[in-house]
This record gives structure tokens, sequence and C-alpha cells, in this order.
């Protein structure tokens, strides 16, 4: 139970699965703080770099983080996990790994980027999808939603799924674009007519870090979230 007193600097708001999910990301130096050029070109004064989870600790870690979440954030459930490759593939694979371990079965599937042309073919690896299965898709971080564009067409071309849902590590919290007053992750989200959640925000990592960022650090997050930000409408997963 948190504690707002003695737990003093930890938002208590926050599920003690998002806390221990933030320590783990600034041990494993998956998270890092500095000045960072981000794909799209913005100057960021942070770095979630899913790349450097590289150890079957850390996807153990990283795989029940993930289903933590989705049990909180998903009660409507979902049939398959869905991570698109490449980096959705190790994911979806701990997270399935995640529920074995509670005691509950659960499949997956990923693509390929190319399609194989001999064998059994085909774009997809793991289960063969049905008509009418919900399908939950595993990110690590969305910032345009470019790899959801590039793979629900493919989930879709397999079958008449739903989709139940997309669970990324961390939610940026930025503008979907110029004008816009949602985040990346909730303008995919309404795209496709699918849930979203994160396991954290950046202003939870922010808020549960609190004095451990020197004063630098918490002022170039600040002057980058008044620039790019965007306050998410719905409750976090934690609450």
């Amino acid at each position: 139970m948190c504690d707002p007193i003695q737990d003093a600097g930890y938002d208590c708001t926050m599920h003690p699965s998002q806390r221990r999910f933030v320590d783990f990301m600034v041990d494993a130096g998956v998270l890092t703080f500095g000045d960072f050029t981000t794909k799209s070109g913005r100057q960021t004064p942070y770095f979630v770099n899913t790349g450097r989870y590289r150890s079957g600790v850390h996807l153990m870690e990283l795989g029940r983080a993930y289903a933590d979440a989705i049990e909180r954030s998903f009660p409507k459930g979902f049939d398959c996990l869905f991570g698109p490759a490449y980096k959705g593939i190790p994911l979806v694979v701990a997270v399935a790994m995640a529920f074995a371990e509670r005691g509950r079965e659960v499949e997956f599937c990923f693509n390929r980027k190319e399609a194989k042309d001999h064998g059994e073919g085909g774009v997809l690896v793991g289960r063969t999808l049905k008509d009418g299965d919900r399908v939950l898709i595993i990110e690590d971080v969305t910032t345009a939603g470019t790899s959801i564009r590039e793979t629900v067409p493919v989930l879709r071309a397999a079958a008449r799924i739903t989709l139940a849902g997309l669970i990324v590590s961390v939610d940026r919290q930025e503008r979907a674009g110029e004008g816009s007053t949602r985040t990346a992750l909730e303008e995919v989200g309404a795209e496709f007519g699918m849930p979203t959640a994160a396991i954290v925000t950046i202003d939870e990592v922010v808020s549960h870090l609190g004095a451990r960022l020197t004063d630098a650090d918490r002022a170039r997050i600040a002057a980058y979230r008044a620039r790019y930000g965007a306050a998410p409408h719905a409750p976090s997963v934690g609450g």
C-alpha cells in the first residue's frame, strides 16, 4: 500500500507493478535522460530504447509487466496476442510466457516482413487467425502509429478479426500532429476503433522518479511536454 508520507516522491495513484517497471527500465538502461534525437528529428530529453532488453531475466520481467497491465486494462479479454515484426516478436512471446506462468494459456502470432513462398507459406507465424478472433496488439513505443497502420491490414487479410486493443510499454504522451489534442496513442486507437493502454506514461515516469532526476532533466522534460505534449483523455492503467 502506498503511503504518500512514507513514500515521498511516489505517485500513489500508480499501481506497484508500474513503479517496479519504471525502476526496471532505468536499471536495464532502457530509459535514459539527456539529449537525444528521435526518428522524427525532434530533440528529446529522454529516450526509451527497447533494444537494450538483452537477457532472459529482462524478457521475463518485461513480459510480467505487460501481463499486469493487460489484466488491468482489457477486462473484456482477447483471443490472441499479436506482435508486429520485428520488435514485437520477442515482446509477444515474453507476454505469452508470463501468462503461462500464471496458469493461463495464451496463443500468439506475429508477422514476417516478407511472405514465405515455401513450406506452409504466408505472412503470419503462430496461431492461425479465425473469423471472430479478438486480437490484442503488443508494441514497444508508439509515436506515429506507422507499424500499426502497416500490420492491421495484414491481420484483416488473414481473417475477419476484431481488434481487442493495443498496448505499449511507455506512452510518450505526444500530440498526434500539429493542431491535434490527442496523443499519438489515442489517435491510432480512434483511427482503428480499438482501446489503447500503456504500462506507464511519461508523466508517471517523471512522477515516480522524482528527486532521482536532476533539475536540468525535469526542466528539459517540462519544456518538451509543453511544446509537443498532449494530456491523455483516459485514465492510465494504474487508475
